[in-house]
């Protein structure tokens, strides 16, 4: 049983105490008697403990910093949303094939910003910018949001925030089961709440630290029973012996729980295992004895933006993986809608 994260070390910006939620949390973590440091920023955690790498990035992984998020100029988040909503950065999640990894560095602890008004301040603003058009927000681009909500309630302020506006829709995907206090978060349908799944192998293998199959499963009914519109990633679709059976198990298993309700407003987003040569890199450092398949020559090369490009599944695979899925949706899920990402 995966229970909710709690931070063993805390470092805390001394003006994140001039906001409810820093002091809250100050106190919250002062009460429990976790370690508490001061920092000068969230981006200038230096010291975390540790006699090697290994060590300091485990260590890392169970690290909150609390700050302010200075830059109030929303990343673009295509194609899933217009943009990212930044709530915090980092996860708790050990997941080896996880871009976080390269994306932030050398600083994998996980970064909640308190300032949380002044985020939804500059959310009206682009809304207003697009208005009548719709404005869809990602809170989940550089973090497992829901892992950590149970702390901040930052991302249950946002859904019923974003449900009290006219044109804001809000969306986020998790790996974790602790969902239970957004579900009476007064959302007006205008959130959908995405989990992302895979079969047995995958998470027994390389999704150590977060919640089990049958754990999301029942937390995706829980959520459609609140009249979440609901959604499902699955990601990333890796090839590995008997996958075919392996994933065919997976739908069964959600077809199984998922409510009627849920079913004509069902998303899928569909996504193939794809590394680079830094991701690969990072990973044998961070986990060097993944199972995890990486090898190049196995491989087809995608040429992607700023000069990265990936490898992919070869194009008779890539086939194969569509007409599989394809068919699991039409027997199981013939409504849903479907995304498919290589």
């Amino acid at each position: 049983m995966i229970k909710p994260f709690m931070p063993q070390l805390v470092y805390i910006e001394p003006r994140a105490l001039e906001y409810p939620l820093g002091k809250k949390l100050h106190d919250k973590f002062q009460q429990l008697g976790v370690e508490i440091r001061k920092t000068t920023s969230h981006n200038q955690v230096r010291d975390i403990p540790g006699e090697n790498h290994l060590q300091k990035y485990r260590n890392a992984k169970s690290t909150l910093a609390i700050g302010l998020r200075k830059t109030l100029k929303f990343d673009t988040s295509k194609p899933s949303a217009e943009y990212a909503i930044p709530l915090a950065t980092g996860c708790m999640g050990h997941c080896h094939y996880c871009y976080l990894q390269t994306t932030m560095g050398s600083k994998p602890y996980i970064r909640t910003y308190v300032n949380v008004e002044e985020i939804f301040d500059a959310a009206d603003k682009y809304m207003e910018e697009r208005s009548p058009e719709p404005t869809r927000f990602e809170a989940s681009c550089t973090s497992d949001i829901v892992g950590i909500d149970h702390l901040t309630h930052s991302l249950k302020q946002t859904i019923e925030h974003i449900g009290k506006t006219k044109h804001g829709l809000l969306r986020f995907v998790t790996k974790f089961h602790h969902v239970d206090h957004l579900l009476d978060a007064e959302h007006n349908g205008k959130t959908r709440f995405r989990f992302s799944v895979n079969d047995d192998y995958v998470i027994k293998f390389f999704e150590p630290g977060t919640s089990r199959l049958e754990q999301r499963i029942e937390a995706a009914r829980k959520v459609a029973e609140a009249d979440y519109p609901l959604g499902f990633i699955v990601a990333p679709i890796y090839l590995h012996d008997n996958w075919k059976e392996g994933y065919e198990e997976l739908f069964k298993k959600l077809d199984q729980h998922i409510p009627e309700k849920a079913r004509k407003n069902l998303t899928f987003e569909l996504i193939q295992h794809r590394f680079t040569k830094p991701a690969k890199r990072v990973i044998a450092e961070n986990y060097p004895m993944t199972k995890l398949e990486l090898d190049e020559e196995k491989r087809k090369y995608k040429w992607g933006r700023y000069g990265i490009g990936k490898y992919v599944y070869q194009n008779d695979e890539q086939e194969d993986i569509k007409e599989t899925f394809q068919t699991y949706i039409d027997r199981y899920f013939p409504e849903a809608q479907i995304e498919y990402f290589t």
